[in-house]
C-alpha cells in the first residue's frame, strides 16, 4: 500500500483547506518544490498533487509551481485540479507527470476519460470527490446526483489506473479516513481505490491494512503530515512491514 503526501497548490502555494473550502486555506509552504523534496528526502516513493484554483477555473491555473516540482524531484507524481481536456493531458504527461487525475470532466465529458485510458493506458486517474454519498465536481462547488459507485462503474472497463475517493466532510477536519466507504467502494468494482479526505494519524492507516481489501493502493495524507500528527518514517516502515 502507498500513502501519497499531498500538495495542494493555491496562488502557487501549498496550503490545505478544510471541507474544501478556498477561503479556509493554511499556508503550510510558500515554496512548493522545496516541500516536495522534503517529501521525498523523507522517504516517500508517490506524490499527489491538486491544482486547486485550476479545479475551480476548469484550466491549469499554478503551472509553474508543479513545473518547479518537476524538475526538484524524481519521484512519480499525480496530478489533478483543472484538467478538462485532451491538450491538457498530453501537456502535463509530456511535462513528466506520471498519472492524470480526472475529476469534473469525468462526471460531465466521460468520454474524455476513456479515449485518455486508450491513449495512455495506466496513467489515467479517476478523482471521486463525495459529499453526503453524492459526486460533487467544479473545486467541489457543485453536487451531482450521482453516487461515487455509480460514477466508478461507468468506468469499469475502460482502463482506469485508479480511483481517488474523497470524502469531502472529512477532507482536512483530522476527523479520520471514511474506512468503510472506500473499502464498500473497492469491494464493488475491480479498479483499484485510493482513500483520501480526513486521515488524521497512523491509526487510520493501521485500520486499513486491517481491512485486508486488496484493490485499495493506498490513502493519502495532506494536514497530518504538516501537523506532525503522522511520523513518515513510522508510516512508511509500517507499510513496507505489510508488504
Amino acid at each position: 500500500m502507498i500513502l501519497f503526501p499531498a500538495i495542494d497548490l493555491k496562488d502557487g502555494q501549498c496550503v490545505r483547506l478544510v471541507h474544501g473550502l478556498m477561503d479556509q486555506a493554511t499556508v503550510f509552504n510558500d515554496n512548493p518544490a522545496a516541500q516536495a523534496r522534503a517529501f521525498q528526502d523523507a522517504g516517500f516513493s508517490y506524490l499527489h498533487l491538486v491544482d486547486l484554483n485550476g479545479a475551480f477555473e476548469g484550466k491549469p491555473v499554478n503551472a509553474g509551481a508543479v513545473e518547479a516540482i518537476l524538475k526538484e524531484i524524481d519521484l512519480p507524481v499525480q496530478l489533478g485540479g483543472g484538467i478538462r481536456d485532451m491538450g491538457t493531458i498530453e501537456a502535463w504527461l509530456e511535462k513528466g507527470v506520471t498519472r492524470i487525475i480526472i475529476g469534473t470532466a469525468a462526471v460531465k465529458n466521460p468520454e474524455l476519460v476513456i479515449e485518455a485510458c486508450k491513449k495512455y493506458p495506466g496513467r489515467i486517474a479517476v478523482g471521486l470527490d463525495a459529499k453526503d454519498g453524492r459526486v460533487a465536481v467544479e473545486g467541489w462547488a457543485e453536487v451531482s446526483d450521482l453516487t461515487a459507485l455509480d460514477m466508478a462503474r461507468r468506468f469499469e472497463d475502460a482502463g482506469v489506473a485508479a480511483i481517488i475517493y474523497t470524502d469531502i466532510s472529512r477532507d482536512g477536519a483530522l476527523q479520520g479516513l471514511n474506512i468503510e466507504a472506500t473499502v464498500a467502494l473497492a469491494e464493488a468494482i475491480s479498479i483499484p481505490v485510493i482513500a483520501s479526505g480526513g486521515l488524521a494519524s497512523i491509526d487510520d492507516v493501521k485500520e486499513l491494512l486491517k481491512t485486508g481489501c486488496k484493490n485499495i493502493e493506498g490513502a493519502i495524507s495532506g494536514r497530518a503530515l504538516y501537523d506532525g500528527r503522522l511520523d513518515p518514517k513510522e508510516v512508511i516502515a509500517l507499510l513496507k512491514e505489510a508488504a
